[in-house]
This record gives C-alpha cells, structure tokens and sequence, in this order.
C-alpha cells in the first residue's frame, strides 16, 4: 500500500474510534442521568449499546448494569411484560454468560411465576458457579422441596429396599440380560445398579427436569456420564430406533407406588414394556 494510503486508512481509524468513544462516554452518561431519574428502561437500553460496542468494559459497568436490569425487570413485571422482561435476561447472559447473581434472579422471576423446573436450571447454575453463593443456595433448596417429593429421600436411605433392587439386577443380568431400560429413573439408582452388574447397554428416561438433572450429576459423579444413556423423555415417547437401537432385555422401574390404583400406571407401563421389551421366544 502506497504510504499516502496508508496514512489515509489510519486517519478513518482513528476517526471512528474517536467516534466510537464519544458515543461510549454519551452512552454512559446518560444511562447515569435515566438512573437518576429512576428510567431503568432507557438506561438499560444505553447500557447494552455500550456493552456491545465496548466488550472491555464488562467488569466495570457490571454492578450497575446488573442494578439497572433487575429494576428494569421489577417494572416489566408488574407491568405483565414477562417476554419482554425474558428478553431482558437472555440479553443480559449473552452479555455474562456465567453470571451467577443474573442466573439468580431470572430463576426468581421464573418462580414466582410458576415455572419451577427452569427456575431450578437457573438456581443450580448460579449454586455450580458461586458454590458460596447463600441466595441461590436458598433458591435452589426451597425449589427442590416443591420438585423433588420427599419419598426420594425415604427411598434412598431405605438400605434393605435398595440391596433387593440391587441384587434383582444382579440375577437378571447374569441370567442373559444386556441391555436395561430404567423408565422413570429419578435419582439414577437402578441404572447404576444395573452398569455396575455388567450390563453392556443401559438406558434410563426421567421426564421431570429436575430429577433429569439431578441424574445427570450423580451419574456423573459415579463415572458414568457417558456409560448410561439417558432420556429427558416419557417411557410412551421413546421410539427404536430413534432413540434405542432395539429393544432391551430388561426393564426396570420404581414407579410403581399408591399411584397404581387411582393413576392408571399400570396400563402406561404394561404399554411402555410391550413397546421396549424384548419378548420371550
């Protein structure tokens, strides 16, 4: 490039940058002077012009963007703008991503409105970033009591039940059993039982999101993340070989409770094994 040239494409640099400055400092001071005038909406706006044309200044604009948003989602809220006031948190994670503060607080709003299973993911994800965080701790315990029913509790410290499951599996798999379906998993025990009883092919499905996750974390904790294949899906849902490649040999479950007379359980699982189950030659 010829030296006037590139005296001249330094110049337009250095002129939108000036420019790009300029507007980042107008930006600024008038998300300042909305903030006094209690305008949250518009300084939020200002706020994300300067966040995506300035990147580098996350770490200093973020208490008060942070500020600036949850008041801005106060206003929407009581105004029954909830997808504007969504909107306004997937902005603002696009922007901090691991946020555990925003998580937080969009897990707040989806509480209270009803929307526990995603108020849940948020809660978990702000507690996985900030262990220490006491809030979302809170959040998430006090949202798993409305989740998580207390007999999955009951069931998993009952030693005698649980080595009976166990030893079932056990029997079943060395009888010629490969591959196990675990239809309602919950925690993921069974699914468990039956990998570490040698089963080749497991799979487990859990339609509740929480208790999808909660299986996902203890069978990654277990060292079997990638050995269990499991569903966020209904047992009816689960197609071959869509998302199996044929059917199982075995099917386990603890669904089966006070449910089976009032619920009509016992017809949705008789389908869902006719359906998965190997059938005896």
């Amino acid at each position: 490039m010829p030296p006037t040239n590139a005296k001249t494409s330094r110049s337009h640099r250095g002129r939108q940058e000036a420019r790009r400055q300029e507007l980042i400092s107008r930006s600024l001071q008038s998300a300042q002077h909305c903030l006094e005038d209690d305008d949250f909406g518009t300084a939020y706006a200002h706020y994300l012009l300067v966040l995506n044309l300035a990147p580098e200044l996350k770490a200093t604009v973020k208490e008060t963007f942070q500020f600036t948003l949850f008041k801005w989602a106060e206003e929407l809220d009581s105004l029954a703008r909830i997808q504007d006031l969504f909107n306004c948190y997937e902005q603002a994670l696009e922007l901090y991503p691991n946020d555990e503060v925003i998580c937080n607080s969009m897990g707040e709003h989806l509480f209270r409105m009803g929307f526990r299973d995603e108020a849940a993911g948020y809660f978990h994800k702000a507690v996985k970033l900030n262990p220490d965080f006491a809030d979302a701790k809170e959040n998430f315990y006090r949202v798993a009591n409305w989740l998580v029913e207390r007999w999955h509790f009951i069931m998993l410290n009952d030693t005698k039940r649980n080595l009976t499951y166990l030893k079932a599996i056990e029997n079943a798999v060395r009888s010629g059993c490969k591959s196990v379906l675990d239809i309602g998993t919950g925690t993921g025990i069974l699914s468990i039982f039956a990998k570490k009883a040698g089963a080749p092919y497991v799979y487990a499905c859990e339609l509740s999101k929480t208790m999808y996750k909660v299986a996902c974390d203890v069978m990654a904790a277990n060292n079997m993340g990638s050995e269990i294949k499991l569903f966020h899906l209904k047992s009816l849902d689960i197609e071959i070989p869509k998302h199996i490649p044929e059917r199982v040999s075995l099917v386990v479950t603890e669904t089966v409770d006070a449910g089976l007379f009032g619920e009509g359980i016992v017809e949705s699982l008789i389908h869902a094994w006719e359906h998965l189950l190997l059938q005896p030659k």
